[in-house]
């Protein structure tokens, strides 16, 4: 049986740092590097299609 695990951590300087320097980073990029780099992931993804897929999701709300 698989037991789910839930781990808290205390988000540290550290990893405000880590944070802080991965968003440095990609505000130093253009945004026509940044757009490519979406797209490349995006890519890898879902594939080489041209278009997002669209998908909808029906939720029926309880008459009150």
């Amino acid at each position: 049986m698989i037991k789910k695990i839930v781990k808290i951590r205390k988000l540290d300087d550290n990893s405000s740092r880590v944070t802080r320097d991965d968003l440095d980073y990609w505000l130093n990029k253009s945004p026509e590097e940044r757009i490519s780099t979406v797209e490349h992931l995006r890519r890898q993804y879902h594939g080489s299609t041209a278009r997002l897929q669209r998908t909808v999701k029906i939720v029926k709300q309880k008459q009150s």
